[in-house]
């Protein structure tokens, strides 16, 4: 199977390039995983298309500031990504410019410094700081935006970068599914019946690495960490045998929830690589965003519906003036 098998063509105008101007104004393209039949509704329409008894599951990683600004002593400049975190405490981190082991950066106007320990390859290396990184990464960093959109965080990406219900520090990424839901459209999921619950999965490497191989086979997932608590199992057991559907919000819940029926595992290292053939076991429908061409996360939807499907929906979405990718309108594959 090949990388390129996944491409379509996105213009560039059909790419949000910042938040819509309400949170969950936006629209939702409707596919059926099964017939292929696409309609289109709206973010708010969520309630009525899906039915009491079905139990939607959301990620509460909370996004880091995670871009930092430092110089070397001769001053010149060398931009920082912190990566996402593990069990451990934060560490790595992506660079621009060349770096040496033992190098020590200064976070630009402030005393805090960070200092090189090992080049990982990639652009990535290990750091050590002078106080713990999530608190300079708190105080001094910027909202990582996706590259594509080449700009830099503005005070609105601050709250709009984030989901409403955001909690748990770690994400070098949002999880951008759900960047659309509101305190008011869970109200009604709610108030209709449907039942809500969390997970975390700490978004990370693997959101900026494009797939370097020709062939999908050959390409390695990076490893995130992962949290299902007790009571979100229950609830799945629970929905399961009552024979309602489990709706996974985001391409990294769907991540969460198939390698735990994989694994077994409810917290740890999550590296699943999800693409078509593979047998989904947990969820029966994906609430999502429209994905980059060639990516990870278009396979899995791929995967989810089928390419057959979700290619032409892609082409009507571009045709119907749908907004993609991070900040744009969603899909729900059911």
């Amino acid at each position: 199977m090949l990388v390129s098998d996944f491409d379509y063509y996105l213009p560039d105008e059909s790419i949000a390039k910042h938040p819509p101007k309400v949170r969950g104004s936006t629209r939702l393209l409707v596919l059926n995983r099964q017939s292929g039949a696409i309609s289109d509704s709206y973010y708010t329409q969520l309630p009525d298309l899906l039915s009491p008894g079905d139990l939607v599951i959301l990620n509460d990683t909370r996004v880091m500031r995670a871009r930092l600004f430092t110089s070397l002593p001769d001053g010149r400049p060398r931009e920082l990504v912190v990566l996402e975190k593990h069990k451990s405490d934060l560490n790595t981190v992506m660079y621009r410019g060349k770096l040496h082991a033992g190098d020590t950066l200064t976070v630009n106007g402030t005393p805090d410094q960070i200092t090189i320990q090992e080049l990982l390859g990639n652009g990535t290396a290990t750091v050590s700081s002078n106080r713990p990184l999530i608190d300079i990464v708190e105080e001094h960093g910027q909202v990582p935006l996706p590259p594509y959109l080449h700009r830099d965080a503005t005070p609105e990406d601050i709250e709009r970068y984030q989901t409403v219900w955001a909690k748990q520090l770690g994400s070098a990424a949002a999880p951008t599914a759900s960047l659309n839901m509101t305190d008011g459209t869970i109200a009604k999921l709610q108030s209709k019946g449907v039942k809500i619950a969390y997970l975390t999965l700490h978004v990370g490497l693997g959101t900026f690495l494009p797939i370097r191989s020709d062939k999908v086979e050959d390409h390695h997932m990076h490893s995130e960490w992962f949290y299902i608590p007790p009571a979100t199992i229950d609830l799945i057991q629970s929905t399961k045998q009552a024979g309602h559907r489990v709706v996974a919000v985001g391409t990294t819940v769907t991540r969460t929830l198939e390698f735990w029926a994989q694994s077994g595992q409810t917290s740890g290292e999550d590296n699943i690589f999800i693409y078509p053939g593979f047998q989904f076991q947990v969820v029966d429908a994906l609430l999502t965003n429209f994905h980059a061409p060639k990516s990870t996360v278009l396979m899995l939807a791929a995967a989810f519906a089928g390419w057959q499907h979700l290619k032409p929906a892609y082409e009507h979405a571009i045709a119907s003036g749908y907004q993609l990718l991070s900040y744009g309108d969603s899909m729900l594959i059911c």
